[in-house]
């Protein structure tokens, strides 16, 4: 949610809609919030929503995939802004040796984490600059900060974060402010799981 027009229950209400032939599907489907959510305070209705809709929304904990024959875990962190991050406490519940996806909303939470414990991490935010002129690699509308240049599109950088992490920075399908996206089109990201040998 990046504002309250329309109202938080008429975007909610979007928001379910467009997750409804997933929701349908029977996919396992989890949530984590960002940071106009609470910005807005729109948080505790769109968590509401989610879950009562089926879709778990991960603060800060992890769950197990269910269905899967295995312990495939899902961690969910809270948005660093605002200061709803913690790492420790997302990862407090999970074996160590376990397989586990890792969903956060903002990138410059990836390096928190400890050498293999996000092995693959998923995060948003920075909509790949929105507004990313052609030449101005440097320049992006949301004004993003150094460390967010860093991964604000696609896999992060070798070297970004602990050794045995990886990440992945979608420009997601929203836009933040302005309803404006250039040089930076819409994205939803799909990864093919496959075990360990």
């Amino acid at each position: 949610m990046y504002s309250t027009d329309p109202g938080v229950e008429t975007q909610v209400d979007t928001l379910l809609e467009l997750l409804r032939p997933v929701l349908d599907s029977g996919i396992p489907t989890y949530a984590v919030l960002g940071n106009h959510d609470h910005a807005v305070d729109a948080a505790d209705e769109l968590s509401t929503a989610l879950e009562d809709a089926g879709v778990p929304v991960l603060r800060n904990e992890a769950v197990t995939v269910p269905g899967l024959g295995g312990d495939l875990y899902v961690v969910g962190v809270g948005p660093e802004t605002p200061g709803l991050a913690d790492v420790d406490e997302a990862l407090a519940g999970v074996p160590d040796d376990a397989p586990r996806v890792v969903l956060m909303h903002n990138p410059t939470v990836f390096d928190e984490f400890p050498a293999g414990t996000a092995p693959l991490t998923v995060a948003g935010h920075t909509h790949c600059g929105q507004v990313a002129l052609p030449g101005t690699p440097d320049w992006a509308y949301l004004a993003l900060t150094s460390e967010e240049r860093i991964v604000a599109d696609g896999w992060a950088p070798e070297g970004y974060g602990a050794p045995g992490n990886r990440l992945f920075v979608t420009c997601g399908i929203g836009f933040s402010v302005a309803p404006i996206r250039v040089n930076a089109p819409p994205q939803v990201a799909f990864f093919e799981l496959v075990p360990g040998g």
